[in-house]
Parts: C-alpha cells; structure tokens; sequence
C-alpha cells in the first residue's frame, strides 16, 4: 500500500513544476511525467495541453503518445484546435498511435466536427481501434464535401471489415475523387464476391493510374480466377507499376495460363518489373517459361538475376 502511496506522490512532486513561471522547466516536467510511464501522470500531462506556452502544449501533445485511453484522446482532441500548426500536427500523429478501443469514444463525436483537420485526425484514430461503432459515423462522413475527409473514412470501413458496408464502398470507389477510389478500391481484400470483383474489374479501367494499380493489386485478394482476363488485359497499361501489380496478382492467383503473356515482358527495360514478371514465373513454374528466362541469368540487376535463377531451378524441380 506504501508503494502506490508513493509512486503517486512522485507523480504529484513531478507535477509541481507544471507551474513553474519559466516554460523550459515545464516542458521538462512534461517530458518527466512521460518518463515515470505512470498512468497517473496522464490527468496532468493533459493538463499541459492547454498551456499558455506552444512548446509545452508541443510536448504535451507528442509525450501522449505513449499513453491510451480516452483521457488521453480527449486531451489529443482539444490540441487538434490549437492555434499552433505544429502542435495539431503533434496531437494527430499521437492520436494513430492509440490502441485501447475505450480510446475511441471521446473520438467519436468529432467525426461531426466542421473542422476538416479534426475530422481527419480522429478518423485516422479511429482506425486501428476497430471499434464497430464507428461504422456508421464512417458511412456518413463518405458524404463529406472534403475528399480528404471521405478518404479518411474510408480506411475507418476497410479496417472494419464489415460486409454490410460493402454497397458504402462500391459507392466509394466511384467517387469523383481519385484519391478517394484508390482508397476505396485497395480496400476491398476483406471481401470477396461478383460484388467485389465487378468493383475492382471496373477499377482496372480507371482514368487514374494509381486507381488501376490498387484494382490490379487487390484483384488477388478478393477476385477469383475468372478475372484472369481483365488481369490479363492489365498487363499491357500503359504504366508499369499496374503492370507489375497484375503479374502479381496472375501469380497469387495461380494463373499458369498467363505465363505465356507474362514470359515477354523480361525484355522490358524496367528492372523491378523484370524482378517481378521472374518470381511470379518462377511461382506458376510452366516449363515453357524457360525460354523467356534463360536470357537473363546474368542480367544487370542483381534482384533480377536472383530471382531468375530461383525460377529457372522452381521449374526444373517441377519438371523433374
């Protein structure tokens, strides 16, 4: 019993100097009661958050970091609105680091909030905290006039993994922002379905090729063979990145058919789209492959000549 007794007052004597005149030995109480890793210092670091000096607030703000629960979050939330840029800044950074679902619920009600750097902010916390109750606040802020904000709530959805928000998202990913569908779209690996994949086949098609690239990637997640076409049709887009993500997706998918396609593309002069094409036909391992491999043992990029290698030796151990 002495030693809680204690501990606490250590915490009270380190909070003393949160009243010192000179802002230098605040911040340093500040960064003491960090420190002591005490759950107790966290009512008096919150305190600090409204500071009248934007370099203690600063620290208050980041210090939270490493704590949780909602007396954390709600002091997070009043240094969303502070008139120091660097301290909201802080205070939002900290926010993505809370685990503890309890953290959520003094977020929740921000999700409303006019101020698009707050609703942001405690979207970005409401993440990881997968907290069910946030869905529908989620649902809603994809009507918000900010995209930046209707991103935001469309990773709260995706981490959610709820099926019942899958029509939200197949909304979302034709928003008229193109930041918004590429978030929508990479989103949709927690379902699966005709739903899903006419979303993500769509996508492939997108003006945006970023969009065209999550569609590509995420087709391995939740499409099943028969998009084997629309991938296949994928690997001649004009950027390689979509490219590289279809090949990639053709070889999740265990797509032997698309060798043949893939095989050609080691004459590419992109060396991470070459690394890519050998593993994945090192992975579908068709003995017909080798003939588009065997040129490239001693290819200029290491990574390439790596993977061919290992493809070439995948194959003859199948073959054998």
């Amino acid at each position: 019993m002495s030693a809680i007794f204690d501990a606490f007052s250590d915490i009270d004597d380190l909070a003393e100097d949160l009243n010192d005149p000179s802002p230098g030995a605040r911040i340093m109480a500040v960064m003491e009661l960090a420190d002591s890793a005490d759950p107790g210092a966290i009512p008096y670091i919150a305190s600090a958050i409204t500071d009248e000096d934007a370099g203690v607030r600063l620290r208050a703000a980041t210090v939270l970091t490493d704590f949780d629960g909602p007396e954390t979050s709600a002091a997070l939330v009043i240094a969303l609105t502070d008139v120091d840029e660097e301290v909201r800044k802080a205070a939002a950074i900290s926010l993505t680091e809370l685990k503890d679902p309890e953290a959520g619920t003094p977020l929740l009600s921000c999700i409303a909030s006019t101020n698009e750097f707050v609703k942001v902010a405690v979207l970005g916390g409401l993440k990881e905290l997968r907290r069910p109750d946030a869905l529908a606040p989620a649902i809603e802020a994809l009507q918000d006039a900010s995209p930046v904000v209707r991103a935001a709530a469309v990773q709260v959805i995706g981490w959610l993994q709820d099926e019942t928000a899958l029509p939200a998202m197949m909304a979302a990913a034709q928003d008229a922002d193109a930041n918004v569908r590429r978030t929508a779209v990479a989103t949709f690996g927690f379902t699966s379905g005709p739903h899903a994949e006419a979303a993500l086949i769509k996508a492939l098609g997108d003006e945006n090729w970023q969009v065209r690239e999550a569609g590509a990637e995420t087709l391995a997640k939740a499409g099943s063979s028969a998009v084997q076409g629309d991938l296949m049709v994928a690997l001649d887009d004009e950027y390689w990145q979509v490219r590289l993500k279809a090949v990639r997706s053709l070889g999740k998918l265990g797509l032997t058919a698309a060798a043949p396609k893939i095989g050609p593309m080691m004459t590419l002069d992109i060396p991470n789209l070459r690394k890519e094409c050998a593993a994945v036909l090192g992975e579908l391992a068709d003995p017909g492959s080798v003939i588009f491999l065997q040129d490239y043992r001693d290819d200029a990029d290491p990574d390439v000549r790596k993977n061919v290698r290992w493809a070439l030796n995948k194959i003859a151990k199948n073959v054998a």
